[in-house]
């Protein structure tokens, strides 16, 4: 397969807008699952988040005709589904990832009765910053017009970053996911922590889930998310438990979901479906090393448990 300078070059253009596009909400949802696992709790249920997240933005933005009223509804309802998973998992002898489970199911199954309304009306999108119009070049400023989620993403895991590094309460957050008996003897309540990071990470993930409805692809359908919810839960082990990290990887994810749209852009259609599942392979590929990997368990919070 011979590329010409100029295909290789729209491959890479399509690469580069597919990756921050399809980035996005990996990074919210990594970013808000690295806040639950930190604190000792993993969260299979994102995907619910994630999907409910986006049919209540969709609907929201459709009746209000905001879409950014649509993208705090969708956070709103990613702390709904977020407390109910803490709580359950603060009961004794519950396992979150059971439970985490059954609210994945819970949440998609509320987005799909709730969200049939919604499948053909059209509603406000959010809008793109064009910043590539000084190139002169349409496929790269197609591919620089780029949603304010993006930077606001980057920005929660910057921030994310800094607060466990250097704040208070940071310290207890990773305390309570790496010893429950340290925190407790510290006078922490494990349980609350625990609770309100799942909530916070709920929120995050539903955030994600209003950029899937509100811009990219842009529309509400039962088929929306395709397993980004769940994925993120490898890209938060890859990531090392580290925010800053998960930028890079959320990016790595994204880059490999625009694969397959990048050489439809030049025409090349032999094995798009190899190409799509680009995405499942790398996740799959992290899993199996990261089970042989020393160093990913030398970083889990020690509460996970997946580490126990």
């Amino acid at each position: 397969m011979d590329l010409t300078d100029s295909a290789l070059f729209t491959v890479l253009v399509a690469m580069l807008g597919g990756a921050i596009r399809v980035s996005t909400p990996f990074l919210f949802v990594a970013v808000g699952e690295c806040l639950t696992e930190k604190s000792g709790r993993i969260n299979l249920g994102l995907e619910g988040n994630l999907v409910l997240g986006a049919m209540v933005a969709y609907a929201t933005s459709f009746h209000t005709g905001e879409p950014w009223l649509g993208v705090l509804a969708a956070g709103v309802s990613g702390i709904f589904l977020g407390l109910i998973h803490g709580t359950l998992c603060s009961l004794p002898r519950v396992n979150d990832i059971a439970v985490g489970i059954a609210m994945m199911a819970f949440g998609t199954g509320l987005a799909f009765y709730f969200g049939r309304p919604y499948i053909q009306p059209p509603a406000p999108l959010l809008p793109s910053i064009p910043l590539g119009n000084w190139t002169g070049i349409p496929s790269l400023q197609r591919a620089l017009e780029i949603n304010p989620l993006f930077f606001v993403g980057i920005a929660v895991a910057l921030l994310m970053s800094w607060f466990f590094r250097s704040t208070r309460w940071g310290l207890i957050v990773r305390t309570t996911g790496d010893s429950a008996p340290a925190a407790k003897a510290m006078g922490v309540n494990v349980d609350l922590v625990r609770i309100l990071a799942t909530a916070s990470g709920g929120f995050l993930a539903g955030v994600g889930g209003s950029f899937l409805s509100l811009y990219y692809p842009g529309s509400w359908n039962e088929g929306l998310s395709s397993g980004q919810g769940l994925m993120a839960v490898a890209l938060v082990i890859f990531a090392r438990w580290d925010p800053i990290r998960c930028i890079w990887a959320a990016f790595l994810f994204g880059a490999a979901g625009a694969i397959g749209p990048a050489f439809q852009a030049i025409g090349i259609t032999q094995g798009f479906y190899f190409f799509n599942a680009a995405p499942y392979i790398l996740t799959l590929f992290i899993l199996a090393s990261s089970a042989r990997s020393r160093s990913s368990a030398r970083e889990a919070p020690g509460e996970l448990s997946i580490v126990k």
